[in-house]
C-alpha cells in the first residue's frame, strides 16, 4: 500500500462517495476504486461497503481510516517543517476564507502581515462546506479558518472576533429606505434575497427571527453577502445581511442600510484545531486580524 492509497481512502470515507473524490482529485472513479481495492488486497478485508448512494466504511475500514488520518496529518506536518528548513522559509499560513471575508475583515491585516513577515507564504483557500473546513483543520491541511461561529464541533476550537449586527439592504427609492430601524415583525411580508441556504449565517438569521416568532420569505439565493448587497443596490431585491466592515455609509450612493437592532448579532471569527498547536506565523496572522478589527471598532 502507498501513501496515496491511504490519502484517497481517507477522502472516500469522509465524502462517502467515490465519484465526489474523483472530481476533487481530477481523476476517474475507476482510479479511485483502484486505490481502495489495493488496500483491501493488502489487508485482506473489505474496507468499504458499496450502496446505491455512495459508500460507507466497514468496521475494518473505520479502524484503518482513523489510523491513516492521524499518520497522514503527522507526516504532512513533518514534511512542511522539513521544507521550511531546506528552503529557508519562515513557514506557511493556510487560511480557509473567501473574497468577501478578505475584503471586509482581512485586507489591512494581509498588507501589514506581508510587510512584517515577507518570507512567510500566506495562502487563502476556498472550502465548499463547513464540514469540509473542519475536516481540513482536523487533518492539518489548513491552519486557520474564518467562519460564522456555530455550535461546538468536536476537535475544533472556535473564537469569536466580532459580532455583526443585521441590516436590511434596499435601494434608496424603496419604501423602507427612510426607516431608522425595523423589527423582525416588519419583515413578515417582505420577500428577501436569501443568503446561501446551507450556510451557518443563513441558519442563524432564521433562528434570530424565529425568536421573535417571524418566519422570513425568500427570493432565489445568492452565494455571498456582497452579491446580495449588489442586487439590493440595483433594485433587484431586498436583503438582510450582517453589517460587515467597509459597507457604504447610508446616504452616500443608491444603497440604504436599515438597522435591525432587535435581531441577535452574527458572531464571526477563527476556527483552529488547537490554538496552542498553531505554528508561529499562523498565530501571528490570526492575532493581527483580531488587533486590526479591535482598532477599527475602537
Amino acid at each position: 500500500m502507498t501513501l496515496d492509497d491511504l490519502r484517497v481512502f481517507v477522502a472516500v470515507c469522509r465524502a462517502g462517495s467515490l465519484s465526489s473524490v474523483a472530481r476533487d482529485l481530477g481523476c476517474t472513479q475507476s482510479a479511485v476504486s483502484q486505490h481502495v481495492r489495493r488496500l483491501e488486497r493488502e489487508t485482506g478485508v473489505a474496507l468499504v461497503e458499496r450502496r446505491p448512494r455512495g459508500v460507507v466504511a466497514t468496521r475494518a475500514g473505520r479502524i484503518l481510516e482513523a489510523a491513516a488520518a492521524e499518520s497522514i496529518s503527522g507526516l504532512d506536518l513533518a514534511v512542511r517543517q522539513l521544507r521550511d528548513l531546506v528552503d529557508g522559509h519562515s513557514g506557511y499560513v493556510r487560511v480557509a476564507t473567501g473574497a468577501t471575508t478578505v475584503r471586509h475583515f482581512m485586507s489591512d491585516a494581509v498588507v501589514a502581515f506581508r510587510r512584517r513577515h515577507p518570507a512567510v507564504n500566506l495562502e487563502f483557500r476556498t472550502v465548499s462546506s463547513g464540514r469540509g473546513t473542519f475536516d481540513a483543520l482536523a487533518d492539518g491541511t489548513l491552519d486557520l479558518a474564518w467562519i460564522t461561529i456555530g455550535p461546538p464541533v468536536r476537535g475544533i476550537e472556535q473564537r469569536t472576533v466580532v459580532e455583526l449586527p443585521w441590516v436590511l439592504a434596499v435601494r434608496e427609492d424603496d419604501p423602507l429606505a427612510g426607516r431608522r430601524g425595523l423589527t423582525a415583525a416588519d419583515l413578515t411580508d417582505v420577500r428577501l434575497i436569501r443568503l446561501p441556504p446551507n450556510s451557518t449565517s443563513a441558519a442563524q438569521l432564521d433562528a434570530a427571527c424565529a425568536e421573535s416568532g417571524v418566519r422570513l420569505t425568500y427570493e432565489p439565493s445568492v452565494a455571498d453577502w456582497d452579491t446580495a448587497l449588489l442586487l439590493a443596490e440595483v433594485g433587484a431585491g431586498r436583503a438582510v445581511v450582517p453589517a460587515v466592515p467597509g459597507l457604504p455609509v447610508p446616504g452616500e450612493g443608491p444603497l440604504r442600510l436599515v438597522p435591525l437592532p432587535g435581531l441577535r448579532p452574527l458572531p464571526v471569527g477563527w476556527a483552529v484545531r488547537r490554538w496552542d498547536a498553531l505554528n508561529p506565523p499562523a498565530r501571528a496572522f490570526a492575532d493581527m486580524v483580531v488587533e486590526r478589527r479591535a482598532a477599527v471598532a475602537g
